[in-house]
């Protein structure tokens, strides 16, 4: 399964410039600050597939393009960076040694935080 994932190099690139303008939120129940899938396609309807990807860390290249299962590891709510959701997918990478995709948040993190 670890595998099938690789980074989204446009998605790491948006939230390293989100982050450096200060587009960050940094305390934030991600459970509920995470776009649900009506937020997800009210996003699409004014945004190509490529906007929309760069929200998520990682792509699932065995899913067919132009559609929601390419895009996994969301960090943002389409708005923002939040903390929380970085922190979130560096944990469910980890749990399921997508070594790149942990990585890839660890970097976002430190640069959060300042590290």
């Amino acid at each position: 399964m670890a595998g099938k994932y690789s980074v989204n190099g446009d998605a790491v690139r948006q939230a390293k410039r989100l982050i450096r303008d200060g587009k960050v939120k940094m305390e934030s129940d991600w459970s509920e600050a995470q776009p649900s899938a009506r937020e997800e396609s009210r996003y699409l309807e004014g945004h190509d597939w490529r906007e929309y990807g760069a929200w998520f860390l990682a792509i699932d290249r065995e899913a067919s393009e132009e559609t929601k299962d390419r895009y996994n590891f969301p960090y943002g709510d389409f708005k923002q960076v939040h903390r929380d959701g970085v922190i979130a997918a560096k944990q469910r990478a980890a749990q399921n040694d997508h070594t790149a995709i942990e990585k890839a948040a660890d970097e976002l993190l430190s640069l959060i935080d300042g590290d």
